[in-house]
C-alpha cells in the first residue's frame, strides 16, 4: 500500500498551485507571529494577494492537459473541470482579499494578519474538493475549508452577532459532515471501495441487493451537500452566519465556499450515477428528479423570503439561496443525446453569480464603512453621494435580477434552455416565475439609492481596492452580457464534456 500511495517528485509539479497557497499561509503565519504587535498588517493582505495570483498561474498553465492526471491511486485528478473549479476559487478568493485590504480595522477584527492568510487554507480546501476523486480526499478538502470558514466567520470576537453565527455554523457544519460521512459509508459498505471510479463501476451489479442502501445512501450525501451550498431545505444557518460574519468572510461563503460545494456535488452525483449502467434507470431518474425537487424549494423559498428583508446581508444570503437554485437547475439536467451543454450553462452561471455577487458585497462594505451597519436604508440617496458607486450597484442589480443584456440573465436564459431541451418544462417555468418575484427586492435597492430623500445619509468614502474589485464585477457582468457565447465557447473549448471530469 505503501508503494502505491507513494508521491513522485515527478507528480509535485502538477500540485504547484495547492503548494504555493500551502507555502505562502506558512510564510505569513510564521512572519506573523514573529513581527512585533505594533506593525501594521495590511501588507500580509497584500502577500496573500500574491499567493493566490501565484497558484492562478499555475493552475493556468495545467490548462488542457494532453490527458487527465491521477495521483495517490486516484484519489486526487488535475483535469480541466478541476482546473476551470480552482481558478473560480482563487478569483474569488482574490477579490475578497482585495476588498478586505483598508476595510478590517484592529478594533474589529484583533487579528488581522491571521484574517488574511486563513482565506488560503480555505482556498486549498475548496481546491482539494475539485480535484478529489476519492470519497477520503473529498473529505479532507471539506473540513479544512470548513474548519477554516468557522474560523473566519468568529474573527469579530468582540460581536455578539459574528460569535453566535459562527457558533450556528460550527454545529449545523458538524452534523452535515456527520450526515456526508453516513452517507459515504454506505456507499463505502456496498462497494468495498472508497474510490469514485471503483465505486461508479462496482454499484450497478450491486442495485438488485443494495438499492435501499443506494437510495439512502444518495438522500444522505444530498442533504449534507446541500447544506454545504445552503440550498433549502437546508439553508437556515445561512441567514444568521452570514449577518454575523465579516462582510468579506460573507462574500466568501456566499461565492467560493458554495462553488466547492457545487463542484463536489456536479462530479460525485454524474460518476456515480449518470454515465455508468444506472443510465436510463428508475434510480437514476429518482436521484435527478430529487435534484430537480430541491433546485425548485431553494429557487421558491429564497425570493419569496428575501421579499420581507431589511438587512442587506440576510436578503443576498436568501438571494443566495435562490440561486443555489437555479445553479442546481443544470446538475439536474443531466447528459443526454438531447443536451450535452449543461456543464457550460453550469460554469457559466457560476462565473456570473460569482462577480455580481462579490460585487454587491463590496458596494455594501462601502455603505457599511460609511453608515455603521449594515440594513437596506444605508443605501438612501446613495447616487447623491457616490454617484459612480452607485452606477456600478445598478449594473450588478441588473444582472442578479436577470435584465436582458446583463450576465445574470444570460446565465438564466442558457440554463433555462437546458430544461427545455431535456423537457423539464416546469422547471424552466419555475426559474422565470421566481425571477420575477426577485425582481421586486433587487429594484427595492435601486429606489433606496435614486429615490431616498427622507433618510439623513452619512458621507461616502471608497477606498481604492473597494474600488476596483466594485467596477471590475459589475464590467465583467456586462461583459458576460455583451458577449455571452464568446464566454460560452470558451468554456466549451478549454473543457471536453465527454471524457474530461468522469472519472474512469
Amino acid at each position: 500500500m505503501e508503494q502505491i500511495l507513494r508521491l513522485q517528485a515527478s507528480d509535485l509539479q502538477y500540485l504547484l498551485p495547492e503548494l504555493a497557497l500551502v507555502v505562502t499561509a506558512v510564510i505569513l503565519s510564521l512572519l506573523d507571529l514573529a513581527l512585533p504587535n505594533r506593525i501594521n498588517r495590511t501588507f500580509i493582505g497584500w502577500l496573500t494577494l500574491v499567493g493566490i495570483v501565484v497558484s492562478g498561474v499555475f493552475v493556468a498553465l495545467q490548462l488542457n492537459p494532453a490527458e487527465p492526471v491521477q495521483l495517490l491511486n486516484f484519489s486526487y485528478r488535475v483535469d480541466d473541470f478541476s482546473n476551470i473549479m480552482k481558478l473560480l476559487v482563487l478569483t474569488g478568493t482574490a477579490l475578497v482579499v482585495l476588498m478586505s485590504i483598508g476595510f478590517v480595522k484592529e478594533d474589529s477584527i484583533p487579528h488581522v494578519g491571521e484574517y488574511y492568510y486563513f482565506y488560503l487554507p480555505a482556498a486549498l480546501g475548496a481546491m482539494i474538493m475539485s480535484s478529489s476523486g476519492d470519497l477520503i480526499t473529498l473529505y479532507v478538502g471539506l473540513e479544512l475549508l470548513s474548519i477554516t470558514s468557522y474560523l473566519l466567520v468568529a474573527m469579530k470576537k468582540k460581536d455578539g452577532l459574528s460569535n453566535e453565527g459562527a457558533f450556528k455554523y460550527l454545529v449545523m457544519g458538524g452534523i452535515s459532515s456527520a450526515i456526508i460521512l453516513y452517507g459515504m459509508s454506505f456507499l463505502y459498505g456496498i462497494s468495498g471501495s472508497t474510490n469514485l471510479a471503483q465505486i461508479g463501476a462496482t454499484l450497478p451489479s450491486m442495485t438488485a441487493s443494495y438499492e435501499p442502501l443506494l437510495y439512502l445512501a444518495f438522500f444522505l450525501l444530498l442533504a449534507g451537500f446541500g447544506f454545504k451550498i445552503a440550498a433549502a431545505p437546508f439553508h437556515s444557518w445561512a441567514p444568521d452566519v452570514y449577518q454575523g460574519a465579516p462582510t468579506p468572510v460573507t462574500a466568501f461563503l456566499a461565492v467560493v465556499s458554495k462553488a466547492a460545494g457545487f463542484a463536489i456535488l456536479f462530479r460525485v452525483f454524474y460518476v456515480l450515477f449518470a454515465f455508468n449502467s444506472f443510465k436510463d434507470t428508475q434510480l437514476q431518474s429518482d436521484v435527478f428528479l430529487a435534484i430537480s425537487v430541491m433546485a425548485a424549494i431553494a429557487m421558491v423559498v429564497g425570493n419569496f423570503i428575501a421579499l420581507k428583508q431589511t438587512n442587506m446581508k440576510r436578503l443576498l444570503a436568501y438571494s443566495g439561496i435562490a440561486n443555489a437554485g437555479y445553479i442546481l437547475v443544470p446538475i439536474a439536467t443531466y447528459f443526454s443525446v438531447t443536451h450535452y451543454a449543461n456543464f457550460s450553462e453550469f460554469i457559466f452561471y457560476l462565473i456570473a453569480y460569482l462577480v455580481m455577487n462579490i460585487g454587491a458585497f463590496a458596494v455594501l462594505m462601502i455603505v457599511e464603512a460609511a453608515e455603521g451597519h449594515t440594513e437596506a436604508k444605508g443605501f438612501a440617496g446613495l447616487y447623491y453621494r457616490a454617484p459612480l458607486t452607485a452606477v456600478a450597484m445598478v449594473l450588478l442589480v441588473l444582472s442578479l435580477a436577470g435584465i436582458p443584456l446583463s450576465g445574470g440573465f444570460f446565465g438564466k436564459f442558457y440554463i433555462i434552455l437546458g430544461t427545455m431541451q431535456t423537457q423539464q418544462y416546469w422547471l424552466g417555468a419555475l426559474m422565470i416565475a421566481t425571477s420575477v418575484v426577485s425582481l421586486y427586492y433587487y429594484f427595492g435597492i435601486v429606489r433606496q439609492m435614486f429615490m431616498r430623500s427622507d433618510y439623513e445619509p452619512a458621507p461616502v468614502r471608497v477606498s481604492v481596492p473597494l474600488g476596483i474589485v466594485v467596477w471590475l464585477c459589475a464590467l465583467v457582468s456586462v461583459a458576460l452580457g455583451v458577449v455571452p457565447q464568446v464566454v460560452l465557447k470558451g468554456i466549451e473549448t478549454i473543457f471536453t464534456l465527454t471524457s474530461d471530469f468522469i472519472i474512469r
